[in-house]
């Protein structure tokens, strides 16, 4: 196995693990954004605020896209990890 091949390997399973982050990220965001906007406009500055609201998003956005980022695994282990083993 080359220098080459190794590189493309990793560079492959970085990029979906990004790609499975971005929903849960994107959704901590938002909703961290709403609730900042919530504060800002009602002067409510307690930092606990958006802790159960973003934890509530994220676990609701993970089991949403669990279909999706099993898709990304079994993607990223059958074109990448089978190949290398069966050589």
């Amino acid at each position: 196995m080359s220098e080459s091949e190794v590189f493309e390997v990793l560079r492959a399973h970085i990029w979906g693990a990004v790609m499975m982050g971005v929903p849960i990220l994107a959704a901590a965001l938002i909703v961290g954004f709403a609730i900042g906007l919530l504060q800002a406009l009602t002067s409510i500055q307690e930092m606990t605020l958006t802790f159960i609201p973003k934890i509530l998003a994220v676990v609701v956005v993970f089991f949403l896209s669990l279909g999706y980022m099993t898709k990304i695994v079994l993607d990223l282990f059958n074109n990448q990890v089978l190949p290398l083993i069966a050589g």
